[in-house]
């Protein structure tokens, strides 16, 4: 089984986190940490339409209630741990591109702070 983490900022605030426990629709916030809990249990196995790679080791993890869909981006770290590095409410077709370079971001700053490479 693998554990998923929040990325954490220096401040140690979790901004992935935050935003999920900020959706009102309590059976969507609901449902996103059920997705969690599944890919924190199969992984990569997880597969679509639950999860989808983005590219650059980048993987977003979808969840859907009514007509909101909730995007987790995230990426693996020696194999064994996932850090969810954001997460919003999708409001276009396409992840947006400033969100997956949010996560590239935090992903090359968790590697620093930890001395890592992923995978």
């Amino acid at each position: 089984m693998l554990e998923v983490v929040f990325y954490e900022l220096s401040n140690g605030e979790k901004p992935a986190l935050n935003s999920i426990l900020e959706i009102k629709d309590t059976k969507l916030r609901a449902k996103v940490f059920r997705s969690l809990k599944l890919l924190e249990t199969f992984g990569n196995e997880l597969g679509e339409p639950d999860t989808a790679p983005l590219g650059n080791e980048i993987f977003e993890l979808r969840t859907k209630q009514g007509s909101n869909i909730v995007r987790c981006l995230y990426f693996y770290q020696k194999g064994k741990i996932i850090i969810v590095t954001n997460s919003f409410i999708k409001k276009t077709q396409k992840t947006p591109k400033s969100e997956i370079e949010l996560a590239l971001e935090r992903k090359a700053d968790y590697e620093k702070k930890h001395g890592y490479i992923s995978r």
